[in-house]
């Protein structure tokens, strides 16, 4: 019998040195990760207090309020890199995780996604921003950096906190005034739910 290559581990709880991480398989992560630009230096007077927020609920709340705000390029709300961006999260759903949300904002994209064994978060977010950072320049016939270093994640606790956590991902065009309904966004998962009756304004990241 042939040897199978060995797996990486899953690291648990940690940091990348920007900001605490948990990887774990089988856990239920809300992620978002941003375009490099969406919090400019030229507007730095309004977003550096961000940083000094010691609540990380808090903190991550209002990140969602300013990244909302549509700062910078703006290049994922053009169709053909929002398109890209999705079917690269589509690509490894049910390998390397299970995707069970998304949508992708004007400078900022949110996933839900069950981790699975062998597949650590942070190699899932390198593959996603790598293969889509290069085709991306491409298209826009640029240089340097595309995506944020970094990224949030926050793991589910229960039923609840999942709803809630779908629900924010769906209205959230229609928070930050994109469209009138979550289904007439066309780069996310609410296109493909048949019926969205419940909408939520409270930020999964408070509860």
């Amino acid at each position: 019998m042939s040897k199978q290559p060995d797996q990486p581990p899953a690291k648990g709880g940690y940091s990348r040195g920007y900001l605490p991480h948990l990887d774990q398989p089988g856990v239920l992560q809300a992620i978002t990760f941003r375009l490099a630009d969406s919090m400019p230096a030229t507007r730095r007077a309004e977003w550096e207090e961000l940083i000094h927020i010691r609540d990380a609920a808090q903190q991550r709340a209002r990140l969602q309020h300013y990244l909302d705000a549509g700062y910078g390029a703006c290049w994922l709300v053009r169709t053909p890199i929002a398109r890209l961006v999705e079917e690269a999260l589509l690509r490894f759903d049910g390998q390397r995780y299970r995707l069970l949300a998304w949508v992708i904002m004007p400078n900022h994209v949110h996933v839900l996604i069950e981790t699975l064994p062998g597949h650590p978060l942070d190699h899932i977010l390198h593959s996603w921003k790598s293969f889509t950072a290069s085709k991306a320049n491409a298209i826009l016939g640029r240089k340097g950096a595309f995506w944020h270093r970094d990224y949030y994640d926050r793991y589910i606790r229960d039923e609840r906190h999942l709803e809630r956590a779908v629900l924010y991902m769906h209205n959230n065009p229609v928070q930050a005034g994109l469209v009138d309904k979550p289904q007439d966004w066309p780069f996310g998962s609410a296109r493909l739910v048949d019926s969205l009756d419940a909408t939520t304004t409270t930020p999964y990241v408070e509860g």
